[in-house]
């Protein structure tokens, strides 16, 4: 019980956690969701062709299990026939987040690719790169890249001959 003259902190005064966000360790961004000029190229071809970047980012994500060619396809056929594309890369942009235990929400997800398409797979392909992944490549060649650098591990120098 506190003493006369002492504040008590009301029993409902709990901080709020992100239930999506698997552990502790919770990173941001690397990239601004408007920063899409940081990479001009990518930049235009999502402004153009919003499906091929998506198709980019989903094989990453999915680690190959999903090629470009049937996430970029089933992207654009959900654009054409009902404008319902955001339903769809939203979900990828959760993986991403859940991948790198980034702060957000389904909810925050579905409204940047509603209103924010564009920009959201702009930072989505920023993000990937920043983590060492080269999106316009494939999962494959990313792959091949990363096994190698891994493989190139250098053995300490060993002084030549046995010293009595």
């Amino acid at each position: 019980m506190a003493s006369v003259g002492q504040a008590v902190p009301p029993p409902f005064a709990v901080e709020a956690a992100d239930h999506n966000v698997p552990n502790a360790n919770v990173e941001k961004w690397t990239t601004g969701l408007c920063d899409c000029f940081d990479d001009p190229s990518n930049c235009w071809i999502t402004c153009f062709c919003p499906c091929v970047t998506f198709g980019q980012n989903a094989e990453i994500i999915d680690r190959g299990s999903t090629s470009c060619a049937s996430a970029a396809s089933r992207c654009c056929r959900m654009l054409n026939l009902f404008y319902c594309s955001w339903c769809y890369t939203c979900t990828y942009r959760t993986k991403l987040r859940g991948l790198y235990s980034i702060p957000g929400n389904q909810c925050r997800d579905g409204c940047l690719h509603y209103w924010c398409g564009p920009c959201a797979l702009c930072q989505e392909y920023r993000e990937l790169k920043n983590r060492g992944f080269d999106p316009s490549i494939g999962w494959v060649v990313n792959n091949q890249r990363r096994t190698r650098q891994a493989g190139t591990v250098v053995p300490p120098s060993v002084p030549g001959g046995m010293i009595r």
